[in-house]
């Protein structure tokens, strides 16, 4: 049984058995359903093989943190996953060069299939829509008065909480996506963010986008100083909160490409903040400011 879904304009399918209980736990991706459509990969639940492979990247993730490990063959890569460090390898997606067709096989008589399919899935989408002037990103999203503010961040900085802060007191602010949205730089130079069916531990899975209003990335600080960003700095904060293969010489162009496009046309701030009312104030007041000022 084959299922579409089209997430921030780029259409996928998942292929599982018809009876897989599998199914009844994808309800993430109820809001992103299509009928059959074009796709840019297609990933299927099929005994995804082995062999002889070099490794690219072994997880060196903290106690508690999943596990990714890349490896690679001719005209193939692989993947292997778990949901915390310590733990066996519970599935293994296997790709094509292009990330077009991926097998995904469970190693664990499908106990952690969710936490499988989900990765295999943000894997193929994030690499394969690298060159589409797309990004998935690592961040928190709220809308407000129609457009969207990224927060950015490594773990525990605060994105989410500065999020919560801003729908608590600006009125009128919601939450789109609470880990992984994806930002695309259209054929018109609009750069847009996107709902995923990808939300880390927030269920919070909507099929819907907004303009990008700016880029914040959170510090914690005992003040709240918000800090616009030269381009250069913008351009690290937004690289090392995307995820893709950055070093493989197939993809970083177009994933420079993207990156210079958003950064060109989207402003970078740094907020350095408590986690206080205060500080969505600061930063809301001190982005609408920066937006006079330029269109002055």
């Amino acid at each position: 049984m084959t299922e579409y879904f089209n997430v921030a304009g780029h259409g996928f399918s998942l292929t599982l058995p018809a009876k897989s209980a599998l199914w009844a736990t994808l309800d993430n991706y109820a809001p992103f359903r299509t009928e059959e459509a074009e796709t840019v990969f297609a990933l299927a639940l099929e005994d995804a093989g082995d062999g002889d492979w070099e490794p690219v990247l072994v997880s060196n993730e903290g106690p508690g943190e999943p596990v990714i490990n890349v490896y690679r063959q001719e005209g193939r890569w692989k993947f292997e996953m778990a949901p915390v460090s310590g733990m066996p390898v519970c599935g293994r997606l296997v790709c094509d060069e292009g990330f077009r067709k991926g097998s995904l096989q469970l190693l664990d008589d499908g106990r952690n299939g969710r936490f499988c399919t989900d990765n295999a899935l943000m894997l193929m989408y994030a690499f394969r829509t690298a060159s589409l002037g797309t990004l998935e990103m690592h961040a928190s999203v709220t809308v407000r008065a129609g457009e969207g503010y990224l927060f950015l961040g490594r773990s525990g900085a605060g994105k989410s909480t500065h999020s919560r802060l801003w729908r608590e007191h600006l009125p009128g602010s919601t939450l789109l996506n609470d880990d992984n949205p994806i930002v695309r730089v259209l054929p018109d130079g609009e750069v847009r963010v996107y709902g995923s069916p990808w939300s880390g531990k927030t269920p919070c899975y909507i099929n819907a986008s907004a303009p990008v209003a700016a880029m914040v990335r959170i510090v914690q600080a005992p003040e709240n100083k918000l800090t616009r960003c030269p381009l250069v700095e913008a351009y690290a904060q937004l690289y090392s909160s995307c995820s893709s293969l950055k070093g493989e010489d197939g993809l970083a162009d177009a994933f420079h490409q993207t990156l210079t496009g958003v950064v060109s046309r989207v402003p970078g701030y740094v907020l350095r903040c408590r986690a206080d009312r205060e500080a969505a104030l600061v930063c809301a007041e001190g982005i609408r400011r920066d937006r006079e000022k330029e269109e002055g």
